[in-house]
């Protein structure tokens, strides 16, 4: 009987155990980090700047990022993405792939769905993916008359009691590939206050981008992986990549597809992150909706003002739709503008854009934002380019949203309540889930 009855014990100290474990291992991989600290480069005093061949090359090596000539770029922001967007739809004659992350009912959505439903009756094959959390707003009827049109869609990433442990693994991916010819990516999605001028409240401000040639092939690639995981089927051949797509084409500009997802150990967005901020030189302007740099992110943003750059953060402010992650973001504005990093809050309404421009040649536009949700848990897809003009022109869209923006003196923000202070360093502790 005592034998029994100690049986039964361990038996019961052994299943908490276990439980205790399992628990540990979900919060830990819920949590987990990027773990690059430090970018070197033994036998030299510096990186490769962007300049040098062997920044680009190693950037593919790091991330997949192949960049191509031969491409044209065309910034859409704001509520214009859609006036040239509908234009490309309506004129699609073979294909239309879409991949959105968050969709709402409304002029926008609705819009969306009237031109995929007509271009699918007219004989046009037309995909579409939209993630099954960001898209559960979207009622059964709007997605009903699509699928009667002939439009094929799939949810992706469904919650099942089983696939909970990747709950947090979200695709925040944007494609519009209309024809393998014309692609759009960016921070845009289905939801009316994407659409105005992004100057006035309620009309989020946003950067995104249309672009032809070569690089469409990647934003198509990173479609197809999407469209893959949702139904089980592998889109391929000429149709959805025309072969004109990858004959050797000069001039244009120079630009690729990054898309990152999840891995073990770090990430292709860390690294491109890293190895971006490392090679500045003069210059390095980030704007982003949701800036919570990591203690090793905050370093290297430092190094690099240390070494002579001009550091410049462009980020939300009170308007913005998730305030736990303006919290966060400002729990760490103190070292950074000691470091010397100046710091900007845009003020007429959400500012949604995810834009990295250095030394005015190397930039991107797309999804991914700073923090370790972008890089450590979603897909994420991003226009990266090398190109001197296109640059320019991005330098200039910065400085512009400078002057609606407040920038933050560090002699000011210390002044700031306490308890603001408590809730900053409160959501800063969770800050990797945010």
């Amino acid at each position: 009987m005592r034998k029994a009855l100690r049986a039964k014990r361990v038996s019961v100290v052994l299943g908490i155990l276990v439980l205790v474990g399992l628990a540990l291992v979900g919060i830990l991989s819920i949590t987990r980090g990027t773990p690059v600290r430090a970018v070197v480069a033994i036998g030299e005093d510096r990186l490769p700047p962007i300049t040098d061949s062997l920044f680009a090359r190693s950037m593919e090596l790091y991330t997949g990022l192949h960049l191509t000539a031969g491409n044209a770029v065309q910034p859409v922001n704001n509520g214009d993405v859609y006036t040239q967007l509908w234009k490309d739809l309506r004129a699609a004659k073979h294909t239309i792939t879409v991949q959105m992350y968050y969709s709402q009912p409304g002029q926008v959505a609705d819009t969306m769905a009237k031109i995929l439903a007509e271009r699918a009756r007219a004989g046009v094959r037309v995909l579409f993916v939209l993630d099954a959390f960001g898209s559960m707003n979207l009622k059964k009827e709007w997605a009903d008359s699509l699928r009667a049109a002939h439009v094929e869609i799939g949810l992706l990433r469904q919650l099942h009691w089983y696939s909970l442990h990747n709950a947090s693994d979200r695709s925040h991916v944007r494609v519009v590939v209309v024809d393998g010819e014309v692609g759009y990516t960016g921070g845009f999605g289905l939801a009316d206050y994407w659409l105005g001028d992004g100057k006035h409240p309620g009309q989020w401000r946003d950067s995104n981008v249309r672009f032809e040639g070569p690089a469409v092939m990647g934003l198509q690639a990173a479609f197809a992986a999407a469209w893959a995981e949702c139904t089980g089927e592998l889109i391929a051949g000429e149709t959805f990549f025309p072969r004109k797509a990858f004959d050797d084409v000069d001039g244009g500009v120079r630009a690729g597809v990054l898309f990152t997802s999840p891995t073990t150990g770090s990430t292709p967005a860390e690294r491109f992150n890293a190895l971006s901020i490392a090679s500045a030189r003069k210059t390095l302007y980030v704007t982003n909706s949701y800036f919570v740099p990591d203690d090793d992110f905050r370093k290297l943003l430092i190094h690099a003002r240390e070494r002579g750059v001009d550091v410049r953060i462009l980020t939300v402010s009170g308007e913005t739709d998730v305030k736990t992650t303006l919290w966060a973001g400002r729990s760490r504005y103190e070292q950074l503008l000691e470091g010397g990093i100046r710091i900007y809050e845009y003020q007429p309404s959400m500012m949604h854009s995810k834009t990295f421009i250095v030394d005015g040649l190397w930039g991107s536009v797309g999804s991914m934002n700073f923090d370790n949700r972008s890089l450590a848990f979603n897909n994420e897809s991003n226009l990266v380019f090398l190109d001197s003009t296109l640059g320019t022109q991005m330098n200039a869209t910065f400085m512009d949203d400078l002057t609606r923006s407040k920038e933050i003196i560090l002699s000011e923000f210390r002044k700031r309540p306490w308890y603001d202070k408590a809730i900053e360093n409160t959501a800063a502790l969770m800050s990797r889930i945010l």
